[in-house]
This record gives C-alpha cells, sequence and structure tokens, in this order.
C-alpha cells in the first residue's frame, strides 16, 4: 500500500514537472551547454570586432539591452522593426535617433544561426553582447544567466509611456523607474555608471548647461562650444558622457559628478545633496566596490520578466517575427 502510494506521488510530480516545467523554467549560465556550447565565443568575436572599430558601439549594445528589459521583460522586443500588425520600440521616444547597434545584432545572430540554428534567442544574444561589450571596454566579467525566449510583438506605446527614465529626470523618478521593474537605488546608481562610456546628443544636454546651476562653469562652456542655444540647431552633436575617459569602461563617471560634471541633468542627480550621495562617494573612492555591485546589477537586470519555456519564441531574424 505504502509502496503504491509513492509511486502515484511521484507519477503525479512527474507528470506536474512535465507540464509546467517549461512555463517557469528559470534562466541558468550553462542553457546553452549542450545545444550551443560556443556561444559566448561566436557573439563575443562580433561584438569585439565592432568595438574595435567604433569604441562608441560597446555603450550602444550595453544600452539596447537596458531599453529592451525595461520595456515589458528583457524578450528581445526592441529589435522588431514595424510590422502591419504593430509599431515596434525603435521609434519611441527614448529610443528614435538614440538607441543603435542594430546592425552589429544583425551580425551576430547571423553567425550564430550559423553554428546553432534556431537555438539562441536574440534577447539572451542582447544579453551576451552587453557582457562581451564591457569587457571589450575594461569592464567588469558577470555570470549572464540565459534561457530567454523572444517576444513576437512590441509595443511602441510601452516604450513610450516612461518606463525608461529620459535624461530630466529627477532623482526620485529615476528611483521609481528602477523599483518599478525590481531594481533597488543601489542597483539604479551602479547601472548609471554605464555613463562611463558612450555619448549624448546635444538635444538630450541643452538644458542642462545653459540653465542649470549645478554644474561646473568651465565645463558647460566647453559643452556649448558644440551644443548651440538655438533648438534645433546642432541637435544632433555629440558629447562624450564622460569627460575624462569615454572609452573606458572605470569609475570616472562618478568623480565627474562630485564635481558637478555630469552632463545629463539626470546623472546629476546622484550627487546634488540627496540620498545617493554617498553612494556615488562610494565609488568614486573603490572602484572594487563599482565593479561588484554593476556586475551584480546587471544579473538582475536580465532576470526582468523574461519569456521562457513555451513562451515567446526563437527569432530566426531579430528584426522580424517568425
Amino acid at each position: 500500500m505504502a509502496s503504491s502510494i509513492l509511486i502515484s506521488f511521484a507519477l503525479l510530480a512527474s507528470t506536474l514537472f512535465f507540464m509546467s516545467g517549461p512555463s517557469s523554467a528559470q534562466l541558468t549560465p550553462n542553457f546553452y551547454s549542450k545545444s550551443c556550447p560556443k556561444v559566448f565565443d561566436v557573439v563575443g568575436s562580433v561584438v569585439r570586432a565592432a568595438v574595435a572599430k567604433e569604441k562608441r558601439m560597446g555603450a550602444s549594445l550595453l544600452r539596447l539591452h537596458f531599453h529592451d528589459c525595461f520595456v515589458n521583460g528583457c524578450d528581445g522586443s526592441i529589435l522588431l522593426d514595424d510590422t502591419s500588425s504593430f509599431t515596434g520600440e525603435k521609434t519611441a521616444r527614448p529610443n528614435v535617433n538614440s538607441v543603435r547597434g542594430f546592425n552589429v545584432i544583425d551580425d551576430v545572430k547571423k553567425k550564430v544561426e550559423g553554428v546553432c540554428p534556431g537555438v539562441v534567442s536574440c534577447a539572451d544574444i542582447l544579453a551576451i553582447s552587453a557582457l562581451e561589450s564591457m569587457l571589450a571596454l575594461g569592464g567588469p566579467e558577470w555570470t549572464v544567466k540565459l534561457g530567454r525566449r523572444d517576444s513576437k510583438t512590441a509595443s511602441f506605446s510601452a516604450a513610450n509611456s516612461g518606463v525608461i527614465p529620459p535624461p530630466t529626470s529627477t532623482l526620485s523618478n529615476l528611483i521609481n523607474r528602477f523599483q518599478a521593474v525590481g531594481l533597488s537605488t543601489r542597483d539604479m546608481v551602479a547601472l548609471s555608471g554605464a555613463h562611463t562610456i558612450g555619448q549624448a546628443r546635444c538635444t538630450t544636454f541643452r538644458a542642462r548647461i545653459y540653465n542649470d546651476t549645478n554644474i561646473d562653469a568651465a565645463f558647460a562652456r566647453s559643452r556649448r562650444s558644440n551644443c548651440p542655444r538655438p533648438s534645433g540647431s546642432g541637435d544632433n552633436n555629440l558629447a562624450p558622457l564622460d569627460v575624462k575617459t569615454p572609452n573606458s569602461f572605470d569609475n570616472a563617471y562618478y568623480g565627474n559628478l562630485i564635481s558637478q560634471k555630469g552632463l545629463l541633468r539626470s546623472d546629476q542627480q546622484l550627487h546634488n545633496g540627496g540620498s545617493t550621495d554617498s553612494l556615488v562617494e562610494q565609488y568614486n573612492k573603490n572602484p572594487r566596490s563599482f565593479y561588484a555591485d554593476f556586475a551584480a546589477a546587471m544579473v538582475r537586470m536580465g532576470d526582468i520578466r523574461p519569456l521562457t519555456g513555451r513562451n515567446g519564441e526563437i527569432r530566426k531574424n531579430c528584426r522580424v517575427p517568425n
């Protein structure tokens, strides 16, 4: 009697696991260990070549992953072009004329498909590309969890809804936007350190360099030379987010904030007499602490509402649903 009950329980448990396992699957670092064991090498080779050709591309690929995850989770939706049934996220306010690197992701996907056809999702390619970009620029390493699947649709309205904090954000808005996706204030300050690389368009910082008072005067003057006051003039002119070491991933960003040389208004909010001042000062003094917290925050960001199991699909082309 007891043995038959145990057998019945085991069969029930096995059935339940089979039924629920794929839909509740968790991300894992070894997801492709058998199906595509060379995926990191393949992705890394393309990303390293792209970053060597243009240092800015490292920041762009990292930003793609960030903007993807904040809109309905890390599902590769940002990569989708418009279709007859939906308007994608590429032309939404936080992304248009700003988010870039799509051609590099296309190149990565093509090479991955040549090695492991129909196996690796575009969402996972974004996550791996973010890591490889940081490593190419001297940043920290973290363990990328994998197993995401790709969304079959995208949402222009969701991308436009304010979930991605704009460069004019207040500190409270930054904290709230990150908390809304399960990330702490510490995560927010650490992830903001990604602005130690990359560039911003004049239109995103014009108001700060002409109107703000919490900005170093000489720094503001230097930025005005390439960003004239009339709106529409020089809008697309670029300036480095980190005035010291724009092509290296380091902790110089935080020193810039302490010196009131944050290029974006939202950056300077992190060190402006508020609750995050101490974290900025900590990361400025201790790069090892910044690296550790940045790596941990990247892992947590990659966990935002992924599609797994039977949800979504593995796109053959990252720009279009199958």
